[in-house]
């Protein structure tokens, strides 16, 4: 089981704000979310967007980990799009934000979340926390905080999220407005992240799971899925299988070149 290890002080990797705080020991808690299944018989064609996507056509119904589950694969396998479709079913705003956010800057999400059914834990989110992460639409969201006011904006640390980095924006937002005991819907939350601020982000993970929080995570980040105890599910032309960690092309790959980097560099090049 994750998170059983004793209070400890959290690693800081160079960020102070974090390693000042102590993590808390992992919680057997229910899950908000226990799986989620296709209506498979309510879909008219398997050849239209988006179940003509590989991991889409042959979903039927996958199970979550209690506190942390991973979607990893490569590009258009339907990591994405799967995460999106159940945070709409969950009810949370399709561009990104908390369920009380409704703005909409360009409707550009699927129906899939008309066709899934979420098995749900005994928790509620009406008493927690949650909020879906979207890298790509994450200005969208700091510009509706802004507007929301100074009253919400202080919940995300009292600074404008467009003064600050990329990457800054997005850890203030790990660091201030995940409050724990929530549900977190993150969609390739490395994209703005440095590989430092990436083992930080563990650490960060890790105090909130021990409060009672449940992640679901789509990422290309072999730093992130390494979280001890996760579930891993792999998309790909063929579908969704569960993994280990040590089984993903992230691994395999960043291992091997890290350990061949100049011998790739070269059958690379020469290929090209």
């Amino acid at each position: 089981m994750i998170g059983g290890a004793p209070r400890q002080a959290i690693p800081s990797f160079g960020d102070a704000s974090v390693g000042k705080r102590e993590m808390a020991s992992s919680r057997k808690v229910d899950p908000f979310l226990r799986d989620v299944t296709l209506l498979r018989d309510r879909v008219a064609s398997f050849d239209v967007y988006p179940f003509c996507i590989p991991g889409v056509r042959s979903l039927d119904r996958i199970e979550f980990h209690p506190e942390i589950t991973f979607f990893v694969g490569e590009n258009a396998t339907g990591k994405s799009t799967l995460l999106e479709g159940i945070a709409v079913t969950e009810g949370f705003n399709a561009e990104g934000g908390s369920r009380n956010f409704n703005f909409s800057t360009r409707a550009t999400h699927s129906s899939l979340g008309e066709y899934l059914r979420l098995g749900k834990g005994l928790r509620s989110l009406k008493d927690s926390d949650g909020f879906f992460l979207r890298a790509e639409s994450f200005y969208n969201v700091a510009t509706q905080v802004e507007d929301l006011g100074p009253g919400l904006l202080r919940s995300y640390g009292g600074k404008s999220l467009h003064q600050l980095s990329h990457g800054e924006s997005f850890f203030a937002l790990l660091c201030d407005r995940f409050w724990g005991n929530g549900l977190y819907l993150l969609d390739e939350p490395e994209s703005a992240l440095s590989p430092s601020r990436q083992l930080s982000m563990l650490a960060v993970m890790r105090r909130l799971i021990g409060e009672g929080s449940q992640f679901l995570i789509a990422t290309h980040s072999p730093i992130l899925m390494a979280y001890p105890g996760a579930w891993i599910y792999q998309f790909s032309q063929q579908g969704i299988r569960r993994v280990e960690y040590t089984e993903t092309e992230h691994y395999k790959v960043t291992k091997s070149f890290l350990e061949r980097r100049e011998q790739m560099l070269d059958e690379l090049f020469r290929a090209d």
